[in-house]
């Protein structure tokens, strides 16, 4: 199996980095190929511009990227890392959760490199998304180290549901591109992780990646399967019991 592995921690010696450390050295042990998007050590150029393009006439961004992306003037990074996706059998974005999301630098990368025509809008009139797309049949993992306790980011925990803070990136990047997004492997508590727990930790994480490939994904709803209506609205009936919000996107 190929697998990405893209990384975003300003510093090496950090947890995140010791996790990301042992991720990769499990996944090869277990003969996987395994290539390193490591950001702050490629100095990733973080905002969207024009200058990404090249030459286009399209004045629209959304579409000028795509213009870009079938011109093939894309800036060389983002053709490389593009090239990374459609090599990887598997995409693991492993990173620190910041104020409820991606590192900046994270959120860059899925700026620059998920262009228009590349990563959706692919199919002309018909836009596969959802499901479906250039990168259907790959998978998608969060590792994702969080400083709060787990009971903070529960159903009633101040924080929110975890899933629900994920839910954006889930759905709303790796699913809306067409990757199958598989359950994410959460630390809490990072800023009072010792020793001991470290290695509870990392031995949590191999076997994650030793079961990689046999892991069920989230069962979100395809776009195309069915269940939305043309405003692309859950239609009535449609629902799992009880769900609600973004649950009602998961099938039983």
């Amino acid at each position: 199996m190929n697998v990405l592995v893209v990384y975003a921690h300003p510093k090496p010696d950090s947890l995140t980095g010791a996790l990301k450390d042992v991720a990769v050295q499990q996944l090869r042990a277990d003969g996987h190929e395994v290539r390193i998007t490591d950001l702050y050590a490629m100095g990733w150029k973080a905002a969207a511009d024009t200058d990404d393009f090249g030459t286009v006439e399209e004045s629209n961004f959304m579409l000028a990227s795509g213009e870009a992306y079938h011109n093939g003037t894309l800036s060389p990074d983002i053709r490389a890392e593009q090239q990374k996706l459609l090599w990887a059998d598997t995409v693991v974005l492993h990173f620190p959760l910041w104020w409820f999301g991606l590192p900046a630098i994270l959120k860059g990368w899925v700026d620059r490199v998920l262009t228009c025509g590349f990563a959706y809008g692919a199919g002309g009139k018909s836009v596969p998304r959802y499901g479906a797309g250039v990168l259907a049949g790959r998978r998608a993992m969060l590792a994702v180290s969080i400083g709060g306790k787990q009971p903070s980011y529960s159903d009633r925990g101040i924080n929110g549901p975890a899933e629900d803070l994920l839910f954006p990136i889930h759905h709303g990047i790796l699913y809306y591109t067409g990757m199958d997004v598989l359950p994410p492997f959460l630390v809490h508590d990072t800023i009072r992780l010792g020793s001991d727990r470290f290695e509870e930790v990392a031995d949590d994480l191999r076997r994650r990646m030793s079961d990689l490939a046999g892991l069920e994904p989230i069962r979100y709803r395809p776009q195309g399967g069915g269940d939305y209506d043309r405003s692309l609205r859950l239609q009535p009936g449609r629902e799992t019991h009880g769900a609600a919000g973004f649950g009602l996107h998961v099938a039983s």
